[in-house]
This record gives structure tokens, sequence and C-alpha cells, in this order.
């Protein structure tokens, strides 16, 4: 038996002066760790007030009950007890332990709910702390200052194998559902771009000013931005199109050579304003020093718009859905946006979005009415102007504003949450990053795009296609630079991940 977690009828034997944290958790994410991890600083003990299956409406849509909720807490090992508070409601409890503080999520900060009204009048009568707070946020991951890599890498692989096991998703559904894409027929759009990575030897400090010199030993050149995203679809077995936007210069000499390669049908329209987004990277040993990018930004001319246009209208009856891979360059309007839609409805076809915005500006929430988009965490803060909710109001947000049918909320070191908005009540499932200490981050958004693509346009569930996607996004952070990933490599992963 779990002795942390404990039912209501036993609560004498607990600590006073406690702290108390209090929620569903119906299903464990990363935002409910930053938020028990918080409430966890602010005393000695910490006490997980666990509401019962009664407050939980449609819990036939998680599948979790409240044992299965409990146990799921105990095992990250942060809460000291759990309680069942079952029938009983959270002033019940407070008034048992009256704990030092209540710490409850940013959500409950104007509630009307008069067990919450009620608690926390409680805790202000006996001088107690009231806290709301959604966990503190940090885009990077600490984990390897206080475990080795390997015992990182084997517990991340742990709790994808049991997120599986809870969804019901077995190693052979997973690669069944791999290779049921070879009927996919996808179109990319958006900005291409090419990466190159110079490996460099370091020298020393400049006599002149203090700069590290180095010496280029050798480079290497790799497609990047929606370019890549159609070559993983390629790769994976599908049929895959491509329509972009490239100056008239070598570097789009190198995209159409690769495209013409990997045999995927293209068509690149010249803009003679505008070079092939060009970016370059200084690398010592796996450590990048600095990056140099030759780029424009403008929007696209009326003519070439026009030209794109007529393209998609041509690919449409083709497809089986589109993606819209925006690096926010030019390529992708306003215009050609609602072109898109438009199609979409004419001929049923699925559309999936990512907007990428790490040095330049852009706002996902212009992308409306799609079947999945695929933002990071960061990203959407700036587009809601929210720098406090926790994820799931954030994400909540951002389904309502966008009517996306489905959202992947990237947060980096940390994984994703897959959110489905086409059942009933909306659905939520967290991936870790399998990835422990990767090599470069730089197209892990890219390679779980396509995947999520290809699954839901071969009405796969979002769920196991997201548990593809992991893995995939797993394999393209271990070496430097984009290349595609072949449906070969990602079948050895999901091998490695569920049978080592």
């Amino acid at each position: 038996m779990n002795t942390k977690i404990v039912k209501f009828n036993e609560i004498k034997s607990l600590p006073k002066e406690a702290v108390i944290a209090y929620g569903h958790f119906t299903t464990i994410h990363t935002g409910h760790i930053r938020y028990l991890r918080h409430a966890k600083k602010i005393g000695n003990q910490l006490i997980v007030a666990l509401l019962g299956d009664k407050d939980i409406k449609n819990t036939s849509n998680f599948g979790f009950k409240e044992s299965d909720r409990a146990d799921a807490l105990s095992l990250l090992s942060i809460a000291d007890y759990i309680v069942l508070l079952g029938n009983n409601n959270l002033k019940n409890l407070l008034e048992e332990l009256v704990p030092k503080a209540l710490v409850l999520g940013k959500e409950f900060e104007n509630t009307n709910n008069k067990d919450i009204l009620d608690s926390i009048s409680f805790q202000f009568k006996f001088n107690k702390e009231v806290h709301f707070h959604a966990g503190d946020i940090n885009y990077a991951n600490t984990d390897l200052l206080i475990n080795s890599e390997s015992e990182l890498s084997l517990s991340r692989k742990k709790l994808f194998v049991e997120t599986c096991s809870r969804e019901g998703l077995t190693f052979e559904n997973l690669v069944s559902s791999v290779d049921a894409w070879g009927g996919t027929h996808l179109l990319v759009i958006g900005d291409s771009i090419i990466d190159q990575y110079a490996a460099c030897e370091p020298i020393g400090l400049s006599a002149e000013a203090p700069v590290v010199v180095v010496k280029e030993l050798k480079k290497r050149n790799f497609i990047g931005g929606a370019a890549i995203v159609a070559n993983h679809a390629k790769t994976l077995g599908a049929n895959c199109s491509f329509i972009s936007v490239v100056g008239d210069d070598s570097p789009a000499s190198y995209l159409r050579e690769q495209l013409k390669k990997n045999d995927i049908t293209h068509e690149l329209f010249v803009d003679k304003s505008r070079p092939t987004t060009f970016k370059k990277r200084y690398v010592v040993e796996n450590q990048k020093l600095f990056r140099v990018s030759q780029l424009e930004e403008h929007k696209l001319d009326n003519e070439i718009e026009d030209k794109i246009i007529l393209k998609l209208r041509e690919f449409a009856p083709k497809i089986n859905g589109i993606i819209v891979s925006d690096f926010v360059y030019g390529v992708v309007t306003e215009k050609i946006i609602e072109e898109i839609k438009n199609l979409s409805n004419k001929y049923d076809l699925m559309i999936f979005g990512d907007l990428q915005c790490s040095s330049q500006v852009g706002d996902i929430t212009n992308f409306k009415n799609f079947s999945l988009l695929c933002p990071n965490e960061k990203e959407t803060r700036v587009a809601l102007k929210d720098k406090e909710s926790g994820l799931e109001k954030l994400s909540q947000s951002l389904i309502k504003i966008t009517k996306t049918q489905r959202l992947i909320m990237k947060l980096g070191a940390e994984g994703f949450i897959a959110y489905d908005n086409t059942v009933e009540k909306i659905k939520t499932q967290s991936f870790p990053a399998l990835s422990v200490n990767p090599v470069d981050v730089a197209g892990a958004g890219d390679s779980l795009l396509a995947v999520m693509a290809l699954g839901l346009s071969s009405n796969q569930p979002l769920i196991s296609t997201s548990a593809i996607a992991c893995c995939m996004a797993a394999i393209a952070v271990e070496t430097m630079g984009n290349s595609p990933i072949s449906k070969e490599k990602l079948i050895a992963k999901l091998i490695d991940v569920f049978k080592n």
C-alpha cells in the first residue's frame, strides 16, 4: 500500500502547519509539476488535496479515477502526502489541519466556486497564507545537475512507456501506424532555409580585442525550414509536394538538387528582391558559437502571391492535407492562408500549422480553424501577452482564440502536451522529451510537425500519433544539422524505447 496516499478519514495523522496544494490532476503534465514544485518551496511538507471523482465532469473522457490520479501524483515524488477528498470538500480538510499555506492555481484567483471562496476565507480568518500560482516558468532544463544522463534517459523512457500503456498503445500499434502512412499525400508550404554548419578549431583570443578566434575546418549544408518538413514526410513513406519562394542564388540551386534527389514534387518561385534564407552556424566540437543569417522578411509581391495561390489550387484535389511551416520571412501571407482555408473547406483537407519565431516576430493566433497547431510555450505567451498563467489555462486560451481542433504545446527539454479538441471535453496527454542531452535542438519541431501531419491525415488518433512524434523528435536532436529521418530510423527508435 502507498503510505503517501491518505483517505479523508485518516487525515488526523497528517502534520499540521503544512502546505496544501489543490487540484484534480486528471492528466499529469509539466504545468502540474511546476505548480507542485513551487508549492513545495513554501513550507517543509506538502500535502496535495485531490479532488474527488464526483467533482469532475465527463470522467469517461479521461479514464483516470481518483485512485489512479493519486498513484500518478505519488510517482512524482514531490508531495509528502496525497489526500483523497472523495465526497468531502477542501474547507473540510483545512478545518482539520489548519495549514500554514494554501496554494491554488491562477485559474482560481477570480473564482465563484463556493468551496474555494470558503477555503480562502478560512485561511484569512486564522491569519494563514493563500498563494495563487501557476508554477515557475523555465525554458531550460536543469535535471542533469541532479541526475546522471543514463538515469534520466531510463526515467523518461519508463515514463513514455507508462503513458502509452495508460492509453492502450503498444509497440505493435505504433509500428502499424507508421506502416500505414504510405498512401498519404501532403503538400508543404512555407519558408525555405539552407543551414550551413562550419566546424571550427579554437585558436584563442584576438590581441586587438576580446574576441574569440577560430579556424574554420570543414563546412556542410543542410536543408531547413519548410523544406525539411517535406523531406521528413517523404522519407517516412508518404507522397509529398512542396511550394516555397527562393532567391536567384546558389542556395536555391542546392535546394532544388536536394528536392529532386529525394523525389519531391516542388514549385520554387524566384523572388529576385530577396536571397534564399541562409543561416551559417560556427561550431566548436558540439558547441555553437554564433550564427550569421542572410535573409529578407518583407512580404511577397502580388504577382508571386497570385502564382502561389494558382499552384495551391492545382495541388488541392490530389492531396490529403496541407502543412503550413511559417518562419515569418514573408512567404506565408494572410491572402495565402485564406486561400488554404478555402481549399480545405472545398476539398475536405486537414491543415497543420507551425509558426516559428526564434529571432523574428510572429503571432500563432493568426492561424485560425486549423486541424492542428504546434507552437512552443514562449511563442504562445508572446502571442497571448500572458506571462503568468499556467500551461493548462494558456493552452486552453489559445485553443479558444484560434478554434484549432488539436494542439501540441511544445515545451523544449520538458517535452510537449497534446490537446484533442475534437471530443466532448478537451483531452490532454503529456509526453516527455526522450533525448536527455541533445546535440542540436534545431529541427525537432519540424520533425514533430511532419509526423503529426502524417498520422492525422491518415485518420489516426492524436495520442498515438503524438507518441510516434515524441520518438521522431528524439532522433532529430541526436545529430548536428537537419537530416531527413527515414521510416527505418523511426521504427528503430520505437524498438529502443519499448524493448530496452
